[in-house]
């Protein structure tokens, strides 16, 4: 009898929670229909009423970005031109002329030109601003209409006006596939040692990434140094066959854990590897991201390379394409993910963001938390991947980080270049103590790096109806910018590193660059050297 009782009671139990449940989902979905019916009827008064013409398209655009806005980074609406631009960003390939940009109010300025696409061939220098295109001028465009002028079907041709140093240039221009190789460059840095440098995780990542290194291997290699510096990530699916490389088969790589079940995984290794003994060691910074810290945290849980560089950035948020109508799309956080050992290395704790000052908290604020390897050596989460071996550099001052978000250490290199006709061979170049003091000094013209007391300051000496204080206003103002250059030279080492790579670009294209980086990077000089001294790499991964 008290069995039957207790059963009696456990269905009623279940019910009442079945009831609770279906109220509250009812309860959310009648929330959601009610807040989308009170933006359709808004939305029709305005269309309606609104004394002037509104852009229904643009004013759905901002306000979907708006209510976004507060969630992460991360978690996107893309209109059908947003899509386009996500889709060639994951396969790599794309019909245009073969450069990177800035959008402008001036127009389309050329960032990066690369080598032998068609900007190369008519001899596009970045700097160069495209201010025309088929005689439609380009000055005050939106962003979204910019990135429709280049791309097109191939072998189309395009008429172009550009402006460079003050000139006007016309150019005909032929559009061309484009394809972005994720791994731009590899080499052997000597008879043993290969280097490999792996930019992003697009849907090519895994495969030219094996591609060089068994290149790589034919030349000899038997240590590698794999370069994930900057790489802010893509495709988990490559990071996890690139993991597969180096790790056996059905082990774990990572796993997600999501509000929705089914997009709650475990990802293991599904192939054979390409080789289980050779010494890697991993380069990170504090912009490998993602999937480069995938790769990075795999290869540390599994004592299988030795992590070096700078605290990697922390995203450990994944993100999912969901198809929405029209042609647009929604990207949106799903899940948290985890490396082997269980880290969750997301540094960002956007969930407790202050609603009051918008500050987003950190997880390593709150502590960090103790992790084992595969050998039992202690790593740890609460933000990014910690590196086995950190190289130290400057901590960056606020100034800094606000001259690396501007466009002056770019167009500085731009100025450098068209007052230099030639530089040293792309070995040799060295960005020197009198060039540093010249870049400070370029800043006083400068209008892109500003920094946000003399913002404040400004605003407050145009506010004010005293125009009598013209002198004591430059002081203060100069007082201001002699304090900006004190705290942006505390970090030299970043900064000069940051420039030379720049001004070697504009010389001698992207792959001048990594040739610097062999024979000048200080980073990749610890990595070859510790790759030399075996005993030291394996007692690092022992953890003894």
């Amino acid at each position: 009898m008290k069995n039957f009782k207790y059963k009696k009671t456990t269905i009623i139990l279940l019910l009442v929670g079945t009831i609770f449940l279906s109220f509250s989902f009812q309860s959310k979905f009648f929330e959601v229909a009610k807040q989308i019916e009170i933006y359709n009827t808004l939305f029709k008064e305005l269309n309606m009423y609104y004394v002037d013409e509104i852009n229904p398209a643009e004013l759905t655009n901002k306000a979907i970005k708006n209510t976004l806005k507060d969630l992460d980074p991360y978690t996107n609406f893309y209109n059908e031109q947003d899509v386009e631009n996500a889709k060639i960003r994951r396969e790599g390939e794309y019909a245009g002329i073969g450069v990177a940009v800035y959008y402008t109010k001036s127009g389309i300025e050329i960032s990066e030109v690369y080598k032998g696409y068609a900007a190369d061939k008519i001899g596009l220098k970045a700097g160069d601003i495209i201010i025309s295109a088929e005689g439609q001028s380009l000055k005050n465009m939106d962003r979204e209409q910019l990135s429709m002028f280049l791309k097109g079907a191939s072998n189309t041709k395009i008429a172009i006006e550009i402006e460079r140093q003050g000139k006007i240039i016309k150019k005909e221009i032929v559009r061309e596939q484009v394809e972005i190789n994720p791994v731009p460059f590899y080499e052997m840095i000597d008879e043993e040692t290969g280097y490999i440098t792996l930019t992003q995780f697009n849907e090519k990542a895994s495969s030219e990434v094996k591609k060089a290194f068994r290149e790589l291997k034919k030349k000899g290699m038997t240590k590698l140094v794999f370069d994930l510096r900057s790489n802010p990530g893509g495709s988990l699916q490559e990071a996890i066959n690139i993991s597969n490389f180096f790790i056996p088969k059905g082990k774990v790589i990572v796993t997600t854990k999501a509000k929705i079940k089914k997009w709650s995984n475990t990802y293991k290794t599904n192939n054979e590897p390409l080789d289980l003994e050779i010494p890697v060691v991993v380069l990170v910074n504090g912009r490998s991201a993602s999937a480069s810290e995938i790769v990075s945290g795999s290869l540390q849980d599994y004592d299988r390379a030795v992590i070096m560089g700078q605290r990697s950035f922390g995203k450990g948020l994944v993100q999912r394409y969901r198809t929405l109508t029209y042609g647009t799309q929604l990207k949106l956080t799903i899940s948290k993910y985890y490396t082997p050992s269980g880290r969750c290395i997301q540094e960002l704790d956007y969930t407790n963001r202050d609603d009051k000052t918008g500050k987003v908290p950190k997880f390593s604020d709150k502590g960090i938390n103790a992790f084992k390897t595969e050998n039992g050596r202690t790593v740890f989460d609460g933000g990014g991947v910690l590196p086995d071996v950190e190289i130290k550099t400057s901590v960056k001052t606020e100034a800094t980080e606000g001259l690396l978000e501007s466009k002056a250490i770019f167009n500085f290199a731009i100025d450098y270049f068209y007052k230099n006709v030639k530089i040293d061979e792309v070995e040799k170049y060295q960005f020197t103590n009198a060039d540093f003091k010249n870049f400070t000094d370029y800043l006083a013209i400068d209008t892109t790096f500003v920094t946000k007391q003399e913002r404040l300051f400004a605003a407050a000496f145009l506010s004010t109806e005293n125009k009598d204080i013209s002198k004591e206003y430059q002081k203060i103002k100069e007082k201001l910018f002699q304090e900006k250059i004190v705290e942006i030279s505390k970090n030299q080492d970043i900064i000069s590193n940051l420039i030379e790579d720049e001004i070697v670009e504009k010389y001698y294209y992207k792959e001048g660059v990594y040739k610097h980086h062999l024979k000048n990077d200080l980073t990749l000089k610890e990595a070859v050297k510790l790759l030399q001294n075996q005993e030291k790499y394996k007692q690092i991964l022992s953890g003894k």
